[in-house]
């Protein structure tokens, strides 16, 4: 008889010697779905990723969401390229929900690791990670990480499509297969003969999937890097194309919904009786707060005005919850306060920073602060679904299809095969499509429609009061200098909410025990190389919904580091770009990037003035974010009513391999554009509870009249394609601040950027006897 103990610690090696051999496994594959692409019009498909149409027209899967930044258009490259189609003739679909379209990307760089982390551990740490993320991820679109998942496979699967093709041809005209090639959407015999995709599509269907087709080099590609116009272009032009907002099921009604001023709050009471009794209105019903959401009433009706009139005719009473006494000073305070009494975790430390600090000639200190901010997509919160027969179809713009499929059948009680998710076009995504409340919501409002379609769409000013907002943060700083005036110390550490516990919690009910990158992002993992440092982070739980906002952690720390490290060359007297190259001599692509900057602002002319106009000056930053090195010069002015203006923006990024120059240009003037707005404008005030912002008209975007001249240049690479919708938008704040710094001499540590008087935070100089 097997005793107990020989049992389990038997069971145990065998588990371990399974987990063992399947870490030691590549990533599974991922060309072939779990079921057969649909192919409704007779088209074939070759792997997961392309369908070939009788007509020779190559339709690419499109697995990331289209939300202006470019990827129906730049993943469409990656594959035709490599299948050698005709441009003319491709077309993109939404792929359905899969494992091999999983995001694995954007799941291994959560990881805590620096870009400069060498060693064993980061890369078990990577494969391991690329390998749950295949098996148990999610289709999602974020963290600029599309082109950087995508680079490999979209290639892979148009290289496979062209050899099956090719294989077809060889086999039907019985000649060698090496003396045929594929071009502009036909396989041609060095005969002369000739057929196009559509006609060898059915043979070419047959062949066996090769497992390694070859890849083009870059000196062969035909589309990729080339300037081509965008895929969805005509469609928006003509007013074609279908977002959220547009899907028009038949039958459809719609809703609209109120929810509890407070976040987080819920309703006490209503009476629906005055509502119910105006035309065109089918329900008036409570819904919850899904998935971190606020409570609230919706009115089902005949139109959008119908419902949104009726809602007017609501009383409704509200419990407001555990957000009715929160103010966002009280909380900037309350950060304040946590680095009173301890210096957060560090996320990267190296040196003596204690005895390089105590031993300094000269340190300076600063603070600085970041607001809540709003993502303000230009379409608002907004999803169709319709209820019927024991399944659910959606109609919904998204960043997560798999967790929007999720969220839908918890809510109606379905397995999630039973949910068809369609991904429509996003009028902005900016993070706040990562969210799931708005799909849950706009299910349990449709559950009570009887089975007709209802649209759930949310007022701009429902919106604006009801986000998942960027965090708020402080962040101290000390700098030490050696008597020769070297940066010998910098020592950082900031306090805020910590996003993906939040998320992980409210949309899986799954705690995060580990660290969470996004909290000191821009912080930690710098390219500088100072001989001592500490940088670290102190969480602080706050009931404030927080989410992904445009570059996440980047878009604060990039403002308090950038703005630091100037103070730090202002301090020892030194030039702003040299004093950054001096702390980058490892750091090639990073000097290459700020030396093409200076050069293509004029760095080192000074601007002349022209009386009457301002006076003006120029402001440097560069950061690293989502793989990518973006390098900014700005240049400010500031009026005799201390109004600033910003009137040219010179940027340079070196993103890897363009793919396409025209959507990385596209891409920085957004970021940029995004960055202004919300270093000048961009604040979310609450108080007890309450979002003091409404729409546009208090939550300002930089009108086409305060736009500056904005530049790109692009630097030329053979590294692998990084990210580019967020980049652009993290160096923006503090280029910004410290060209007002160069002007005026007064440095602003405090977001959004304006003149006022210097709060009690501000930097001073010390020398050792004051210490």
């Amino acid at each position: 008889m097997v005793s107990r103990r020989r049992f389990i610690l038997g069971t145990a090696g065998v588990v371990g010697s399974l987990v063992v051999g399947w870490s030691v496994l590549p990533p599974r594959q991922r060309m072939i779905p779990s079921s057969p692409l649909a192919s409704a019009r007779g088209e074939l498909p070759m792997n997961g990723w392309v369908k070939i149409a009788p007509d020779g027209a190559v339709i690419v899967m499109l697995t990331k969401s289209e939300m202006g930044q470019g990827v129906m258009t730049s993943l469409a490259m990656l594959l035709a390229d490599e299948m050698d189609a005709d441009w003319s003739t491709v077309r993109t679909e939404m792929a359905p929900i899969d494992a091999i379209y999983n995001n694995i990307t954007a799941v291994v760089e959560s990881l805590p690791f620096r870009p400069d982390d060498p060693g064993t551990v980061k890369r078990v740490a990577d494969w391991m990670t690329a390998k749950v993320a295949r098996e148990f991820g999610i289709m999602a679109t974020g963290g600029s990480s599309s082109m950087k998942d995508l680079w490999l496979p979209m290639r892979e699967a148009g290289a496979a499509a062209r050899t099956m093709l090719i294989a077809a041809a060889a086999e039907q005209w019985r000649v060698p297969v090496a003396q045929c090639r594929a071009s502009s959407g036909r396989v041609l015999h060095s005969s002369g003969r000739s057929a196009g995709f559509g006609e060898l599509a059915g043979a070419a269907a047959r062949q066996p999937l090769p497992d390694h087709p070859p890849l083009k080099d870059i000196k062969d590609f035909t589309l990729i890097g080339k300037p081509l116009p965008r895929i969805d272009g005509p469609g928006k032009l003509d007013g074609s194309a279908a977002f959220g907002i547009d899907a028009l099921p038949d039958g459809l009604l719609y809703a609209s919904v109120r929810m509890c001023p407070v976040l987080g709050g819920t309703v006490a009471s209503f009476d629906p009786a005055g509502a119910t009794s105006l035309p065109g209105v089918r329900k008036v019903l409570a819904v919850d707060g899904y998935h971190g959401g606020t409570a609230g009433i919706a009115v089902i009706a005949d139109s959008p005005w119908h419902a949104a009139k009726a809602l007017d005719a609501v009383p409704i009473s509200w419990h407001e919850g555990a957000m009715a006494g929160v103010n966002s000073a009280d909380v900037l305070q309350q950060l304040a306060r946590t680095l009173d009494s301890h210096d957060g975790r560090a996320y990267y430390q190296t040196g003596d920073i204690e005895t390089a600090l105590a031993g300094a000639t000269k340190r300076i200190e600063a603070e600085y602060r970041a607001p809540y901010l709003a993502h303000m997509t230009m379409e608002p919160m907004n999803c169709t679904v319709q209820v019927k027969d024991g399944a659910a179809s959606v109609w919904v713009s998204t960043q997560v299809p798999t967790m929007a499929r999720h969220a839908v059948a918890k809510v109606l009680g379905l397995r999630p095969e039973r949910v068809d998710i369609q991904v429509m076009l996003l009028g902005c995504g900016l993070g706040r499509r990562l969210e799931v409340d708005y799909i849950a919501q706009a299910a349990a409002i449709a559950r009570a429609a009887d089975g007709l379609p209802v649209h759930t769409m949310w007022s701009r000013v429902e919106d604006t009061t009801h986000d998942f907002y960027r965090p708020a943060c402080v962040s101290r700083f000390k700098a030490g200098f050696d008597s020769e005036g070297r940066l010998v110390a910098w020592w950082n550490a900031s306090a805020g909410q910590s996003i993906i516990p939040q998320v992980l919690e409210r949309t899986y009910g799954l705690p995060w025990p580990f660290r969470d990158k996004t909290t000191s992002e821009g912080a930690f993992d710098l390219p500088y190389e100072w001989p001592n440092v500490r940088v670290a982070y102190a969480k602080v739980d706050l009931p404030v919904p927080i989410g992904f906002w445009r570059s996440v952690g980047h878009s604060h720390h990039a403002f308090f580091t950038e703005s630091f490290l100037d103070e730090a060359a202002a301090t020892i007297g030194q030039d702003p770009v040299d004093f950054r190259l001096s702390l980058l001599k490892r750091h090639p692509r990073h000097r290459a990037v700020l030396e093409r900057a200076a050069a293509l602002a004029d760095w080192r002319t000074p601007l002349a003035s022209a009386p009457p106009e301002p006076r003006r000056a120029r402001g440097v930053a560069v950061h690293e974010s989502f793989g990518s090195i973006v390098a900014q010069v700005i240049e400010a002015s500031v009026d005799a009513d201390r109004q600033i203006r910003v009137h040219r923006v010179v940027c340079v990024i070196d993103c890897g391999f363009a793919i396409n120059p025209n959507l990385i240009r596209q891409q920085m003037e957004s970021g940029i554009v995004f960055g202004l707005s919300a270093a000048l404008h961009g604040e979310i005030a609450i108080e007890n509870g309450r979002v003091k912002q409404s729409t546009f008209g208090d939550q300002h975007i930089l009108r086409i009249s305060e736009c500056p001249l904005i530049e790109t240049d692009i630097m030329p690479s053979s590294e692998p394609p990084a990210g580019v919708g967020e980049a652009g938008t993290p160096p923006v704040a503090p280029a910004l601040a410290n060209a007002l710094f160069a002007l005026t001499g007064e440095r602003l540590r405090s977001l959004p950027l304006s003149f006022k008087p210097a709060p009690e935070w501000s930097c001073h100089a010390q020398t050792p006897d004051q210490r």
